[in-house]
């Protein structure tokens, strides 16, 4: 059997050929556009669950796209023969595997995101000590906007060899934790009971979610850590900030004495 040479292997390519190319290229491309703008603005309409599921098919959608026009420009390209796709692609994976290695593994880790879904546009997640939303799921990266409105693309190729932290896996709601370091000398069963009902008098409380006290005795004093999960993911910072400002006022209004800053420093050290 004759190795196919190039002059075997692509076809030729006329105007009409040229034309129909073009055309699907740009029908790709219009789609792509439109599924990574029309889709979030519709998710943005919904609230909790629904968001979630809907942002999460802007890749799947995309990977969609991308593959038909795959299977549709690869025929007008090359003469549709199983000699002459098992050629190319073995020169492909070659080329790609020595010139383009890190960037072939994102491109692969980023199909391996879409399927397994580590996570999904909406999901909360820390990736090498940076936490952020997943904004968007590209091909190679995934965008992530942190707390500080800061825009993070990280290539998809950490998921092979980093773990990834994923606060709310594709559900509305995460736990949110706000500490408080008091004096050992208080009433801890009172103090225990005043952060229960800070959590459950907070506007932004998921009645459905649990509410947990946890109580640490260390040698400097006792570490409370109240747990509870807001309405919404997007509203964490402002329910902690809630949590731990009626938090500390009425602790002080119980007369607990908090540990300073400089004796907490000296005691962790």
């Amino acid at each position: 059997m004759e190795t196919p040479t190039l002059a075997r292997l692509f076809n030729t390519l006329d105007m009409g050929t040229l034309l129909e190319l073009l055309l699907i290229l740009a029908v790709a491309t219009l789609l792509i556009v439109v599924a990574q703008k029309l889709v979030p603005w519709l998710a943005d309409q919904l609230h909790g669950i629904r968001r979630l599921y809907l942002l999460a098919m802007v890749p799947l959608l995309r990977l969609a796209i991308l593959v038909a026009a795959f299977l549709l420009v690869v025929p007008l390209i090359i003469e549709p023969s199983f000699q002459n796709m098992v050629a190319l692609l073995g020169t492909v994976g070659l080329a790609l595997g020595f010139a383009m290695k890190d960037y072939a593994s994102s491109l692969i880790a980023g199909v391996v995101v879409v399927g397994e879904m580590p996570y999904r546009n909406g999901d909360w997640i820390e990736i090498n000590g940076i936490y952020g939303e997943v904004k968007h799921i590209g091909m190679r990266t995934v965008k992530i906007v942190t707390p500080d409105d800061t825009q993070v693309s990280i290539p998809h190729l950490r998921i092979w060899n980093d773990p990834i932290f994923n606060a709310n896996c594709g559900l509305p709601q995460l736990q949110c934790v706000a500490d408080f370091y008091l004096h050992p000398a208080h009433d801890a069963a009172a103090a225990k009971l005043v952060l229960q009902d800070v959590a459950l008098t907070s506007p932004y409380l998921f009645f459905d979610g649990a509410i947990m006290v946890s109580v640490h005795e260390k040698p400097w004093g006792t570490h409370y850590r109240l747990k509870a999960y807001p309405i919404d993911a997007r509203q964490q910072f402002r329910f902690i900030s809630d949590l731990t400002v009626r938090g500390k006022a009425a602790l002080l209004r119980l007369g607990v004495s908090f540990v300073t800053a400089p004796v907490l420093a000296d005691k962790q050290a």
